[in-house]
């Protein structure tokens, strides 16, 4: 008798307590609902919208939301100049991203020609400062193939004009002083022209959405460059096995390596390419000890530590990543 009347009054008690009676429940699922952040720059407010026409608001719901694990749907997919129109917005990077390089080259190439600093300081100091500020400029191209390789035309330039003086078919004492360590134009297409390439091949095929492009740079530039600016001031200490190498220089290619490739995960989690996590970060700590180790070893010194360092930075690389 209670079923049958429960079953006409469809709005009584019963038809809540009892299951036959129920209506089914929309869950919540990731078809339902979608997370979308507020667009704005100085907004902390994430929501959650439902299909069904109508959000919550997390934040007067009163829950604690990791932004920091929750991947950003605004990943910046064009240009940061010129969106509407990518080629035009990727041409723009490029030009302001090849201005930039090219002015803290020649900032180093008159400290080279006053003789402000010493010659293989100052080499250092352009292999340390050129691909890292390079890669900051990044963010300014489109993702995609488009801007990866729009980004690889700069350093694509300089290994031209590298290979150009390396040959002897342009002379440029300037760029030879900051480049080469004693003055030799031929050097250029050792050292110098496997810089250029490990910072265009990695723009090319990795690319800033990639820890592998992250860790061949930093350990390149930060590592290899900090390691002879530190090994030749305070490496007393000479490594057993490698009396050329010494025990300071090492472990500051190791930190410097690692720090700076920690801090550009950062930045690059600003933008959405990267989610910030301790395996990341572990692997970092693997690829750049792995390097100094590699750049301690007489077959370092055989070859190139511009070869050495970002061929063992890809290979570590993409074992551990």
């Amino acid at each position: 008798m209670a079923s049958s009347i429960c079953s006409i009054h469809t709005f009584s008690p019963c038809s809540v307590r009892d299951p036959r009676f129920r209506r089914p429940e929309s869950r919540f699922t990731h078809a339902n609902f979608a997370i979308r952040s507020c667009m704005k720059p100085n907004c902390s407010v994430t929501t959650l919208r439902c299909r069904f026409g109508f959000g919550f608001d997390l934040r007067r719901l009163n829950l604690r939301v990791d932004r920091r694990r929750i991947r950003s749907v605004v990943v910046a997919g064009g240009p940061m100049f010129f969106p509407e129109n990518p080629v035009v917005g990727d041409a723009f990077a490029m030009v302001f991203s090849g201005c930039f390089a090219l002015s803290i080259l020649r900032v180093y190439e008159e400290t080279a020609r006053r003789g402000i600093f010493d010659q293989k300081l100052n080499r250092k100091l352009v292999h340390t400062t050129i691909g890292l500020a390079f890669m900051l400029c990044w963010p300014l191209f489109s993702s995609g193939y488009q801007g990866a390789v729009m980004a690889a035309l700069i350093p694509g330039v300089n290994i031209v004009k590298v290979l150009l003086i390396g040959l002897g078919i342009w002379k440029d004492e300037a760029t030879v002083k900051s480049m080469s360590r004693d003055g030799d134009y031929r050097e250029l297409i050792k050292g110098p022209l496997y810089y250029a390439s490990t910072i265009a091949l990695s723009s090319l095929i990795y690319w800033r959405t990639s820890p592998i492009a992250i860790a061949a740079i930093c350990n390149l530039c930060a590592g290899d460059g900090m390691a002879d600016i530190i090994g030749r001031r305070f490496g007393t200490k000479k490594i057993p096995y490698n009396k050329d190498k010494s025990f300071a220089g090492s472990i500051a290619m190791a930190a410097a390596g690692f720090i700076v490739s920690v801090g550009y995960m950062h930045y690059f989690s600003m933008f959405g390419y990267f989610e910030v996590s301790w395996q990341m970060i572990f692997g970092f700590l693997v690829v750049s000890v792995a390097c100094a180790l590699v750049e301690s070893h007489p077959i370092s010194t055989t070859f190139d530590d511009n070869l050495m360092v970002p061929l063992t930075s890809l290979l570590v690389g993409t074992l551990v990543f």
